[in-house]
């Protein structure tokens, strides 16, 4: 009987592919920078408001005098230009601190970043080109390298989800070139957003909670929806549990609920802070008939208020006839991710509608399947196979050993690292990020400003994992060519709107 033996991937040729990720994403932020320097040279901006920069209204942070004659005005004045749409504010916020109601909206890491680079690695710049111009050098350069430094956690991760190296690798390349790039090259929060939640989901994998939390807890202090990372804690610790009421341990379910329940908090901690920290700056001092409407709030939300306000952003506001250009621009992206969540539900309904619980009948103390960590698994595959020995050694049967191991040993997909249930993007452990991408989907559609669809949804995984599934496949090669044209077009409309001031998601 000829049977086919599956050969893994040589270990050089995974470093060869971490290496390949690695220079594709330099490559792509320099193809990005490049077509930022090549579109404002040949196009005047929309906009010509961005040089402008009136002092601060501290007296203790307000920069250089104006007369002040740099070494290389040239150059600060084109910096200072590409400093468009959001950068304007964390670009602020970096040299004035939060001045503005406004400005609470943008979350304190990344202008503490640009701060710290100006003050230190880049100080010795400011007599050539100025501190503004100081200020935007090191937002270039804090996201682009977090953005290299994403790709290459991104490609670990697909490897330690799919399991499946050649699909990791063709995921961690649509990634380094996704159609949002120009926002992880610019002075947004996209790139450092990016590393800590897929590093922090990487960590999480790895059965490295602690470090996990810690990087889910700064991805929150990058952008507001990093919060929502707390929901990979809460399936694991759904699994936890379970296991831990199959066991019959009362002390050990108590252990990791709250365990579970530190660490949601723990991630939850930094946008609550910077949200007292507004409310410390802005409601406390001033008598009640100069109180904002927020700060009387039962629960006052600052950065509910301020997306509401002057942002418009609301259940169903941006349902206009005038923003249909709009829910086009973002029709791509939303359309893969619900392509990409109804095929997992109709592909794979059992782990889907069961949240990945998959008991089984004959073995009440089966393991629910789960986003489970690399360690577990390893561990209770050990497990397995020292009882399976220990019933084989006690068991008098005449049969052959192979066949004793198929009926003693309890069938657990979850342990077995060769089953086709967790290899690929229909995997279990692809579940969460499935969750994750399907509720900030609806998020972008039904309450945001849905042209920051593609923006926002740009960094979950799971995303890039279904198009890859879908350029694995013969029949859907065509997929793969809209998918690459659909990345290309909008790498070259974004860089030629978004550099000259116009507008794009």
């Amino acid at each position: 009987m000829n049977r086919t033996k599956k050969t893994s991937p040589k270990p050089q040729d995974h470093h060869h592919q971490r290496i390949t990720v690695l220079k594709s994403a330099l490559l792509s932020r320099l193809l990005l920078l490049t077509l930022i320097l090549i579109w404002r040279s040949l196009l005047s901006p929309y906009d010509t408001s961005a040089p402008l920069n009136p002092n601060c209204l501290s007296n203790t942070t307000s920069p250089p005098p104006q007369e002040q004659r740099l070494l290389w005005p040239s150059l600060a004045s084109a910096i200072e230009s590409s400093i468009v749409w959001d950068s304007v504010y964390f670009v602020r916020i970096a040299q004035c601190g939060y001045e503005y109601e406004q400005s609470y909206a943008f979350l304190p890491l990344l202008p503490l970043c640009i701060s710290f680079f100006s003050r230190t690695v880049f100080a010795p710049l400011v007599p050539v080109i100025g501190q503004r111009a100081v200020l935007g050098l090191s937002g270039y350069v804090i996201n682009n390298i977090a953005f290299v430094f994403a790709a290459v956690y991104f490609y670990q991760l697909s490897v330690a989800i799919l399991k499946d190296r050649d699909a990791a690798f063709r995921a961690s390349i649509l990634f380094c070139f996704n159609p949002a790039s120009i926002f992880y090259s610019s002075i947004y929060s996209e790139s450092l957003y990016a590393l800590f939640s897929i590093g922090g989901l990487y960590h999480l994998r790895s059965g490295r909670n602690n470090i996990a939390v810690l990087w889910f807890a700064l991805s929150g202090f990058a952008r507001s929806n990093g919060v929502i990372n707390a929901g990979y804690i809460c399936f694991q610790t759904m699994r936890r549990t379970y296991n831990a009421v199959l066991r019959k341990s009362t002390f050990l379910v108590v252990q990791v609920v709250v365990s579970g329940a530190l660490h949601c908090i723990c991630i939850f901690v930094p946008v609550f802070a910077f949200q007292a920290y507004g409310y410390y700056n802005i409601c406390v001092g001033d008598s009640p008939e100069k109180l904002r409407p927020w700060c009387k709030a039962r629960v006052p939300l600052l950065y509910n208020y301020i997306q509401s306000h002057y942002w418009g952003v609301g259940f169903l506001r941006y349902f206009q006839f005038k923003q249909l250009p709009n829910f086009l621009l973002a029709s791509p992206v939303l359309s893969l991710a619900l392509c990409s969540f109804v095929h997992y539900a109709k592909s794979v309904p059992e782990k889907f509608f069961s949240l990945g619980f998959r008991a089984s009948i004959k073995d009440k103390n089966s393991a629910a399947v789960l986003f489970t960590p690399d360690v577990d698994l390893r561990s209770n595959l050990t497990q397995t196979r020292r009882k399976a020995s220990s019933k084989i050694q006690d068991n008098n049967n005449t049969r052959p050993r192979k066949q004793i191991i198929r009926e003693d040993v309890p069938t657990l997909p979850s342990e077995n690292f060769e089953s086709t249930e967790t290899i690929g993007y229909l995997s279990v452990f692809v579940l969460p990020s499935i969750l994750h991408l399907g509720f900030l989907a609806a998020t972008a559609f039904f309450v945001m400003h849905v042209q920051v669809a593609t923006r926002f949804l740009s960094s979950s995984p799971s995303l890039y994992w279904f198009a890859s599934y879908l350029m694995r496949s013969p029949s859907s090669r065509r997929w793969g060519y809209m998918i690459w044209a659909y990345s290309a077009a909008y790498i070259l409309l974004g860089s030629l709107l978004f550099s000259n001031f116009y507008p794009f998601t």
